[in-house]
This record gives structure tokens, C-alpha cells and sequence, in this order.
């Protein structure tokens, strides 16, 4: 067993870096969702959401760069060409999204696809006492759980 300059196993992180570009990738789709929607919503509630899509854009790029600079701790290089984040993401692009109701979906569905990740990344650092990762992810997770859960009351649905 190889042990890196942190104190992990090499064969452990490799694989857990490999996870992270794969979530980076997600995140940036999801990301640049957020700009298109923030960009191109209309109706009554423009200004609400308009402000809420802006926040959550902040947000979603802050995160972007902890997932890229984590990547970059356990060793490995992160994914940075849009070329890349499409050939990996599984989260849904929205393209044209300028509803109230469309937007608010498309990012219920982005967000659930990060949690999946994010939790296959957290039982997996868990696993290889990787608590750097591990806090991330169950950071990511909480605060992504509770956007879910307003957007679904914002949509008069239950979680």
C-alpha cells in the first residue's frame, strides 16, 4: 500500500478523483443551466427568481472550484474543456429553459443527479479515510437536499 503526502492510499484517491471530475463535469452542465436560466427567465415572478437563479450560480461556481481544487489535493488534474464536461455529465441541459415551472424542474433534476453522485463519492471516501472529500460531499449534500426541497414547495410538490 502506497500512501500519498496527505496520508491516503494513491489507488483509493486515484479512484476518488476520477468520481470528482466526473461530479465536476455535472456541476458545470448544472452551473452554466443556472447562468442560461437566470439569463433567460420571463413572466411575473422574473424578479424573484431572477435573484434566487443568481444566487444559486454563485453558489454552484464556488463549489466548482472546491471539487476542481480537491481533485487537484488528491493528486489528479481536473477536467476543464466543455468538450469533456459533455462527453461525462449525466445532468440534463436546458436549453432555451426561460419558464418559471420549466426552470424550477430543470434544476430539481440537476440537483438530484449531483446528490447520486455525491453520495457514491461519500460512501467511497468514506471508505478510504478520506475525510476531506467525505466532509465535502455531506456539505454539498445537506445544503442541496434543503434547495430541493424549496424548489419542490416553490412547484407545490412534495419532496
Amino acid at each position: 500500500m502506497t500512501l500519498n503526502s496527505i496520508g491516503l492510499e494513491t489507488t483509493k484517491t486515484k479512484s476518488i478523483a476520477k468520481d470528482l471530475n466526473y461530479l465536476l463535469a455535472n456541476f458545470q452542465i448544472y452551473y452554466q443551466n443556472l447562468r442560461g436560466i437566470h439569463w433567460n427567465i420571463k413572466g411575473k415572478r422574473f424578479f424573484d427568481l431572477h435573484a434566487k437563479f443568481e444566487e444559486l450560480y454563485t453558489d454552484a461556481n464556488i463549489k466548482v472550484d472546491a471539487v476542481a481544487e480537491r481533485i487537484l489535493t488528491l493528486g489528479d488534474a481536473p477536467l476543464h474543456t466543455f468538450e469533456d464536461y459533455i462527453k461525462a455529465a449525466k445532468v440534463p441541459v436546458g436549453k432555451h429553459v426561460s419558464i418559471d415551472e420549466a426552470a424550477v424542474q430543470l434544476i430539481v433534476a440537476s440537483l438530484s443527479e449531483l446528490l447520486k453522485i455525491e453520495r457514491q463519492i461519500l460512501d467511497k471516501s468514506g471508505d478510504a479515510n478520506d475525510e476531506g472529500t467525505n466532509s465535502m460531499m455531506s456539505d454539498f449534500i445537506t445544503e442541496q437536499e434543503k434547495t430541493v426541497w424549496m424548489m419542490k414547495a416553490w412547484l407545490g410538490e412534495s419532496i
